[in-house]
């Protein structure tokens, strides 16, 4: 952009372009287009340049001036549910708060992690008692160390383009949020799945980009359910438990999948009722070449934790749970 662009910008003597938004495309044009010389012959358009700090700041003010227009007159912003790139399974249920004109507002967060953070979402219609709170799960970009073990969990997937490949093997930033995005949607596929077959899973509102709305598992003041790992279960809330366990990775196990990082840190307990959580990294024990070592480390991890807790352990037997899931697989 040319300086005398801006200034002229700044004066407000702006005859051929619109705004200063229209002088910066023109200026972020590729060079081939602003090299090209129009069929009478004129001179090349404007050559690239930098905005001044006076222009810079301008140009901030409008933007917040236009989202500050924008905002609803109470809460965060307005509902992102006509954004959203994928949407749950239908039918929607009825708690889930699909109207436009609702608002979204930040309550904070419920847990940290490794590769994402997940936070507390409530999506309201004004002047009503409809709304529902959701579990906003958003990966993190290329500034963090994202899924230091993803290489064994994305055997078996495919990406075609070569430059995208090459850049998830170098982690570079824009490898890094390849990876980011690739995880979100593999975790939002695999909810959409798991909940249609009726798995123990949460409903999966909406995924824009790499973050996840997600039906929250808790109480309605907002109180997030525990882990299981938080829970001392007795003896009768134990067995329970472990069959529900059970139950839930045979439904997996039938649709050839197991989680691939299944622990007492991945399940919730909520009112006596477990779910599974942190799904990205679902496994296909039939096309991945390592599928069975997940399985079987699932397995373990699971056996191990009942059997600490008191579970007998010719009840919690890790190599008749994994002969179990690879027969419901058709494995074996």
């Amino acid at each position: 952009m040319r300086k005398r662009d801006i200034e002229r910008f700044l004066t407000g003597d702006v005859r051929d372009t619109d705004s200063l938004y229209e002088l910066a495309d023109e200026a972020d044009a590729p060079a081939q287009a602003r090299m090209r010389r129009n069929r009478d012959g004129e001179p090349a358009p404007r050559t690239r340049g930098r905005l001044t700090e006076e222009a810079r700041a301008r140009l901030v003010q409008e933007r917040e001036a236009i989202a500050v227009d924008d905002a609803p007159p109470q809460g965060d912003r307005w509902s992102s549910w006509g954004d959203a790139e994928e949407a749950g399974p239908r039918p929607h249920p009825s708690w889930v708060v699909t109207e436009l004109a609702a608002v979204d507002t930040d309550l904070g967060i419920i847990k940290t992690g490794k590769e994402a953070d997940v936070f507390l979402v409530e999506r309201a219609m004004p002047d009503s008692d409809r709304s529902c709170l959701m579990a906003a799960k958003r990966y993190r970009g290329g500034d963090h160390r994202l899924f230091h073990r993803d290489a064994g969990y994305l055997e078996g997937r495919r990406v075609r383009a070569t430059r995208e490949m090459r850049a998830m093997q170098r982690r570079s930033n824009f490898g890094r949020n390849l990876i980011a995005q690739r995880w979100a949607i593999a975790e939002f596929a695999a909810l959409r799945e798991l909940w249609a077959i009726g798995a123990p899973v949460p409903y999966p509102v909406q995924r824009i980009g790499t973050e996840l709305l997600l039906e929250f598992i808790g109480d309605a003041d907002g109180t997030a359910a525990p882990r299981l790992v938080q829970l001392r279960p007795d003896r009768d809330e134990l067995a329970d438990l472990w069959q529900q366990l059970i139950e839930a990775m045979v439904t997996l196990a039938r649709r050839g999948h197991t989680h691939g990082d299944l622990s007492a840190y991945n399940l919730l307990v909520h009112r006596g009722e477990l779910l599974l959580i942190d799904l990205p990294q679902v496994v296909d024990i039939v096309s991945n070449p390592r599928g069975h070592e997940f399985l079987q480390r699932d397995v373990h991890s699971a056996c191990a934790w009942f059997v600490s807790r008191g579970l007998p352990g010719d009840v919690a037997d890790p190599e008749v749970v994994a002969n179990l899931l690879l027969r419901e697989a058709g494995l074996g």
